[in-house]
């Protein structure tokens, strides 16, 4: 008998390669590579834990305490919110109702890796509209717009270049995006931004038919191996999305964790507050090695070694010698650059205390 291959369908994408999170030889490693929650979790969510007893049940398909819970936060309607495994998935299941083939996406030169792999899953072909100075450009996506683009995704504040579109700049590039183009918006680091001129995705557009706001827990809330987030658009596109949503991608204890993170005000304030505090240290300190940095605004850093007498890379491994993980950005093509999330107090301490020692 002569034995026939399965074929499956080749997809020409390049995988998502997540930050080291480990290092050979170091039992303590500190981890600011990921933009994860210098504070972790809210401690309500730590006192609810405790008292679950109901592992053995599925989970509510349609996530309704939760929804609930964020639109009363939000001030938003229930029926246009859609719960998602990580905002991941819900780029996914996007990029599944909206494209085909024969579709363009337009995304900035270096942004999430998830809106080109997704896109690219489908079968859709991505369209890169260049940075300025690492800032997404406006003029520069509209340029990239033709007859076959369906969707333009951005992070604001994006992620990995730590920079931002104003409130005026974001609502300039609705206003001159086709009406029949969806705009996904990013909203993941929403809560770090203090700047006046910055406006979220859900505050600006909330009652657009054309915008879909992305926003997650794995962030500010600390609640990033839970993989919980969220998504608002029109009802239509909801409702779209309920049926083609795996019917128990929220777990309990993300639900459950996700609504107590929300009702605890203090801890959020306090997470504000101590980022803010040590990305403006981190980023004096830095520069005093000629490392630049962008304007504060999320809870990470893009530093840039040109004026650097070491390269982003000896810097990289001198950190790594004394256990201290950061994000090369070699992945989305940015040479001589790094990330470096800020951490909590003690990992943000260690970290001067090394910079002081490489130079």
């Amino acid at each position: 008998m002569i034995m026939q291959k399965v074929i499956f369908r080749k997809i020409g994408v390049k995988s998502y390669k997540p930050g080291r999170s480990v290092l050979l030889n170091k039992k303590k490693v500190i981890k600011l590579s990921a933009n994860e929650s210098a504070l972790g979790f809210s401690p309500r969510v730590k006192k609810k834990l405790s008292k679950i007893n109901l592992l053995s049940k599925y989970p509510d398909s349609k996530s309704k305490s939760l929804r609930k819970e964020i639109s009363k936060k939000f001030k938003c309607n229930f029926d246009q919110i859609i719960c998602g495994s990580g905002s991941d998935e819900i780029i996914q299941m996007i990029c599944q109702l909206f494209l085909t083939k024969s579709d363009e996406v337009i995304v900035p030169k270096y942004s999430f890796l998830m809106y080109r792999i997704y896109s690219g899953i489908i079968g859709a072909k991505v369209i890169y509209a260049d940075e300025e100075n690492f800032k997404v450009s406006v003029d520069n996506i509209l340029k990239k717009v033709t007859r076959k683009t369906k969707i333009v995704f951005l992070a604001n504040p994006n992620n990995p270049t730590a920079t931002y579109l104003s409130a005026v700049e974001l609502k300039n590039l609705r206003k001159r995006l086709r009406t029949n183009i969806l705009l996904v918006v990013d909203d993941a680091y929403e809560e770090y931004m203090l700047n006046k001129d910055y406006k979220s995705g859900l505050n600006l557009f909330k009652n657009k038919n054309n915008v879909f706001i992305l926003r997650t827990f794995s962030k500010i809330y600390g609640l990033a191996s839970l993989r919980v987030g969220w998504g608002y658009g029109s009802k239509e596109i909801i409702k779209a999305l309920m049926n083609i949503k795996p019917p128990f991608n929220i777990t309990k204890i993300g639900e459950m964790s996700a609504i107590e993170s929300l009702r605890d005000k203090k801890f959020i304030s306090k997470s504000v507050k101590h980022n803010k505090e040590w990305a403006e240290i981190l980023k004096r300190n830095l520069e005093k090695f000629n490392i630049n940095t962008n304007k504060v605004s999320a809870n990470f850093l893009l530093l840039h070694f040109d004026k650097c007498k070491i390269s982003a890379q000896k810097f990289k491994k001198k950190l790594e010698e004394k256990g201290i993980i950061v994000r090369s950005l070699e992945v989305y093509g940015i040479k001589n650059k790094l990330r470096v999330t800020i951490g909590n107090r003690k990992e943000n301490y260690f970290f001067l205390k090394t910079l002081r020692s490489i130079f």
